[in-house]
């Protein structure tokens, strides 16, 4: 499914990229957030339709988009504890503070175990390029500059490595891997 899928994706969705970024453009106010924000639409976008393809591509487009700036708009408006005040004044306001359980923290060690070897299988270009987009924040001009790279190479590499690695760790997490692994194995071949 997945060649099917990407096939989808770009006849589909990518053609709709010029329209997608004039609306953004006139929708979000700051500029160096666009290119996160359509990569994050376009992420939604290929896991939804992963599950049931779209029937109206380009208004699902924009609404996910939509969607995601809401999102960001709320996430946005809360506010910090600290600008709330100090840690002393957490007790005057009689705030519980949940200590994980140690079943929590076993579970949660799992996951972050389970995502860093999914992360070490994935073809380099793809593990290079997510690392410096997702972990170190770097905008993707950045990325493309330091490896040398052109923006739409950035932008697919970073796409197919957080397909690659979602599908790697849903796998595991259900005890499947032969199909993801010979994937991953046959990308990594392909890229390294």
């Amino acid at each position: 499914m997945s060649d099917s899928l990407d096939r989808w994706f770009a006849e589909e969705v990518l053609v709709h990229e010029e329209s997608l970024m004039k609306f953004l453009r006139r929708s979000w106010p700051n500029a160096t957030e666009l290119d996160d924000i359509r990569q994050e639409t376009y992420i939604r976008v290929y896991e939804a339709a992963a599950k049931v393809l779209p029937q109206a591509t380009k208004a699902f487009l924009f609404t996910t988009a939509r969607h995601l700036m809401i999102d960001r708009v709320r996430r946005q408006r809360v506010v910090s504890i600290e600008a709330v005040g100090g840690l002393g004044e957490l007790d005057d306001l009689n705030v519980l503070i949940d200590e994980p359980s140690s079943e929590r923290k076993a579970s949660a060690r799992e996951e972050l175990r389970r995502l860093a070897e999914a992360l070490d299988g994935l073809p380099s270009r793809c593990r290079d390029i997510l690392w410096l987009r997702r972990v170190e924040d770097l905008p993707q001009k950045e990325v493309a500059r330091k490896l040398g790279l052109t923006e739409k190479t950035v932008e697919r590499a970073l796409a197919r490595g957080v397909e690659l690695l979602a599908r790697s760790v849903l796998s595991r997490s259900e005890g499947g891997t032969s199909q993801i692994e010979r994937e991953l194995e046959h990308g990594k071949r392909q890229n390294d």
